[in-house]
């Protein structure tokens, strides 16, 4: 029987999931199918039960229900535990593996693709919501010179910080004057096509800033090209997170050039 796996989201229509998947299978020769699932609000966890009775092998998870899958699983990765949130479901034997996935996704989309090692930056994190917390303990593991975490409301960036060893908290206000080699927004501003804070800090030469919303020219990453940064979308982290499940998943990580060159050509 082929394999099923499914994206739970709401909403779900929009997913590049199945169709990432589908050219990973494909690669791979992996016997398995992967849809989009739309649960109701009030219904993920029925919809992940009813999944799993009717054979379902595994799933991702999307907004709004990461920290419900969290709640749902039975045992949890150390990623997923620092992270607080799931995205990655796997269903054996009558337990429900919850994985986070995002976070090392992250990072590989930056060394492997971009280039740009993590270890020895100066590295800043926008955001103190669940995007950032996902992220937090895969960047500490590269080991930057410093992480630090800005958000408007100060006091969220540094209950944050207090989370995890090794990094500081602060609020937007308190960047000014400092240099960084790495930015990372992860806000939901560019989510919306809103307007960033006008940041006070500097970009080092050769910095790059890099927004986890993807095909979207955002604010943040117009402000960071004026100030001559690099700059990059989070596309590449979609299809780094998906390998990472799909080898939680199959036991082999699928080659990911192919498919971002596909992706970002369309």
């Amino acid at each position: 029987m082929t394999d099923r796996y499914v994206v739970i989201g709401n909403p779900i229509a929009h997913s590049k999931s199945p169709h990432i998947h589908a050219l990973f299978a494909a690669a791979t020769g992996q016997d398995m199918s992967y849809a989009a699932l739309l649960a109701p609000l009030d219904g993920f966890a029925a919809a992940v039960r009813d999944f799993i009775a009717a054979g379902g092998c595994g799933a991702n998870v999307t907004v709004p229900f990461k920290e419900e899958a969290f709640r749902l699983a039975t045992r949890l990765s150390e990623r997923a535990r620092a992270a607080g949130a799931v995205n990655t479901l796997s269903f054996s034997g009558g337990e429900i593996f919850g994985d986070n996935t995002d976070g090392a996704g992250l990072v590989r989309d930056l060394k492997v693709n971009l280039g740009v090692a993590v270890a020895g930056k100066r590295v800043l994190l926008l955001g103190a919501g669940g995007a950032a917390h996902g992220v937090i303990l895969p960047l500490l593991a590269e080991r930057p010179a410093t992480l630090t975490i800005a958000n408007r409301t100060a006091d969220k960036a540094l209950a944050l910080a207090r989370s995890f060893a090794g990094c500081a908290g602060c609020g937007l206000e308190a960047l000014a004057g400092r240099e960084f080699d790495l930015v990372i927004n992860a806000t939901s501003v560019g989510l919306s096509g809103g307007e960033s804070p006008r940041l006070t800090f500097s970009y080092a030469p050769g910095a790059l800033a890099y927004d986890m919303v993807y095909g979207k020219d955002t604010d943040f990453l117009r402000q960071a090209a004026a100030a001559g940064a690099r700059t990059a979308d989070g596309l590449g982290m979609l299809v780094e997170q998906a390998a990472e499940a799909f080898l939680v998943w199959r036991g082999t990580r699928p080659d990911t050039t192919r498919v971002l060159a596909e992706l970002r050509s369309a």
